[in-house]
C-alpha cells in the first residue's frame, strides 16, 4: 500500500510537471532596458507576465479550463471585470502569497475584496508597476434591447509601464474610441468573442488604429484568428503573435 501510495504521488507529481512544461513553452521573451518581460498564455483572457523579480498575473480564472497549479505565485494581480471567466475567488486565492497586491475596479472589489481599486483614466503604481486603467466596454452587443454586456466605468482594460515597455491588456471591450487613440503601446493583447466583444474584423479595425509593435490575440473563443491575422499584416510595424490559448 506504501508503495502504490508513493507510485500515486509520483505521477501526479509528473503530470503536474508536464501541465506546467507545457504552459511554460508557450513563454515569449521581450527585452526592456530593465530585463527580459516574460510573457506566458494561461488560458483565454488569462495570462502570466514576469519582469524586474515580479509576477504579474492578468484575469486568473479557469471557467474556460486551464491548469494555475505550479504557477509562480503573484506579486502583483491584475482582474479587469466581474464576470467569471475574468474574475475567480479560487484563481486568486491559489495564486495570492503574503504581501500580494491585487488590483481591481470597483465593482469586482464587491467580490474580491481585498483589491486596490483603480477607475478608468487613473495612473497609479502598485508593487512597483506602473498601472493605467483604461476603459474597457460596449458599444452596442448587449443580452437585451437597451443593455450592454460591459458598461462604461465597470471594468478596466490595463497598460502597464514595464521598463521602457508599454503593455495593453483590453479586457472585454468592443473597437471603441479609447482603444483606437492609444499610442506608443509596444505590445497589446486584443480581445474578440461574439457576443460579448467583437468580431475579428472589428478588432482588427481598432488594432490597425493604434498600431502595437506586437499585438496578441486572446479571449477569442472560436473566432478566426486568420481573418484577424490578415487584416493587421497589411499594416506595417505591426507584428501578429498566434499563441495557443485553449
Amino acid at each position: 500500500m506504501q508503495t502504490k501510495s508513493w507510485v500515486t504521488r509520483g505521477l501526479a507529481f509528473l503530470g503536474m510537471l508536464f501541465a506546467v512544461s507545457a504552459a511554460w513553452a508557450q513563454t515569449d521573451a521581450i527585452p526592456t532596458n530593465r530585463g527580459e518581460l516574460r510573457i506566458t498564455p494561461v488560458v483565454h483572457g488569462s495570462l502570466m507576465l514576469q519582469w524586474d523579480n515580479k509576477v504579474i498575473h492578468i484575469d486568473p480564472s479557469g471557467a474556460v479550463g486551464g491548469d494555475f497549479n505550479g504557477l509562480p505565485k503573484a506579486d502583483l494581480i491584475l482582474i479587469t471585470d466581474i464576470h467569471g471567466d475574468h474574475m475567480e475567488r479560487a484563481k486568486v486565492d491559489l495564486l495570492k502569497k503574503p504581501g500580494t497586491v491585487v488590483v481591481t475596479s470597483a465593482a469586482v472589489k464587491q467580490t474580491i475584496t481585498e483589491g486596490q481599486t483603480i477607475a478608468n483614466g487613473e495612473t497609479k503604481t502598485f508593487a512597483g508597476v506602473q498601472v493605467e486603467a483604461v476603459p474597457a466596454y460596449n458599444l452596442q452587443r448587449g443580452p437585451a434591447p437597451g443593455q450592454l454586456f460591459h458598461d462604461k466605468g465597470r471594468g478596466n482594460g490595463y497598460i502597464l509601464t514595464l521598463g521602457d515597455k508599454r503593455l495593453y491588456v483590453s479586457g472585454d471591450t468592443e473597437c471603441i474610441p479609447e482603444m483606437k487613440a492609444l499610442r506608443n503601446i509596444d505590445v497589446a493583447f486584443v480581445c474578440m468573442n461574439l457576443p460579448y466583444t467583437m468580431t475579428p474584423g472589428e478588432a482588427a479595425e481598432c488594432v490597425n488604429g493604434f498600431k502595437p509593435k506586437i499585438v496578441y490575440p486572446y479571449h477569442y473563443g472560436q473566432s478566426n484568428l486568420q481573418e484577424f491575422s490578415s487584416a493587421v499584416q497589411r499594416t506595417p510595424g505591426v507584428e501578429v503573435r498566434l499563441r495557443k490559448w485553449y
